[in-house]
């Protein structure tokens, strides 16, 4: 099955293949997965470990989050649904995106924990100084550029939005530019960063802190993965074991 939206920005397709649905922008390139007997999980390896923050910190964290690009609403429906005393705010460029998601991904229609913004994210971190536990960012044009989303000014005004114990967390895509994205990053959170080994599809996960990094020991993080997948399915160890095979350090 294949439907299409478009808007005066991009167009926007839906499609289905065993069981998953997928979102794209205009091409074939997928901006989001769900899998329709599942629609709280996370389908995609990437988006998985775009929740690894969840390891480092407590139980009860985030309180909020806040998601920069919202494609089919993966992370505001893992967040919403697993952690409930976090309010969640999603910035979203597109408006069709957000009818796309509601409409065929199951996104929750509940203002009071989950807001949608229409906007850019660039601007909406720029202009405002409400902080955050969790700042996410998974924004990309249908050609894969990132545009001012990868800009030093921008990843400032991330570490300024974060709380005192807060993380960022980015979705990269290896190619040319990534070693110049994570210097950006590096500079911006004096070098309080973590790069994950990328997943097979080629995204890259970094990590960034307001405060101290802690460090990625798989083994001391077994625990925590293994309490995380009995309460929310979402399985950490193949992270893990890449984290061991990749050894420190995990900053290019």
């Amino acid at each position: 099955m294949k439907t299409s939206r478009s808007s005066n920005r991009h167009s926007i397709d839906i499609s289905e293949e065993a069981g998953v649905r997928y979102l794209h922008f205009g091409s074939d390139w997928i901006q989001g997965a769900m899998r329709i007997a599942r629609p709280w999980s996370l389908e995609l390896d990437y988006t998985r470990e775009m929740m690894s923050g969840l390891l480092l910190r407590p139980d009860d964290w985030p309180r909020s989050a806040l998601l920069v690009g919202l494609g089919a609403g993966s992370l505001a429906k893992f967040l919403y649904r697993y952690r409930p005393d976090c309010r969640i705010t999603v910035v979203e460029i597109n408006p069709q995106v957000e009818f796309v998601a509601r409409q065929y991904f199951k996104l929750p229609d509940d203002p009071r924990r989950l807001e949608v913004v229409d906007g850019c994210g660039a601007d909406y971190l720029l202009g405002g100084d409400r902080r955050f536990d969790y700042i996410l960012v998974d924004g990309f044009d249908p050609e894969g550029r990132p545009g001012v989303l990868d800009t030093e000014p921008f990843y400032q005004a991330c570490r300024a939005r974060l709380s005192d114990t807060g993380l960022f967390c980015v979705n990269l895509l290896r190619g040319r530019g990534f070693n110049e994205s994570v210097k950006r990053i590096a500079a911006a959170f004096d070098d309080r960063l973590r790069v994950l080994p990328p997943c097979d599809s080629g995204n890259t996960i970094a990590l960034a802190g307001a405060g101290e990094m802690p460090d990625l020991d798989p083994e001391a993080l077994k625990p925590r993965a293994a309490a995380l997948k009995q309460a929310s399915k979402l399985d950490l160890n193949p992270l893990l074991k890449r984290l061991a095979e990749a050894g420190p350090p995990c900053f290019p």
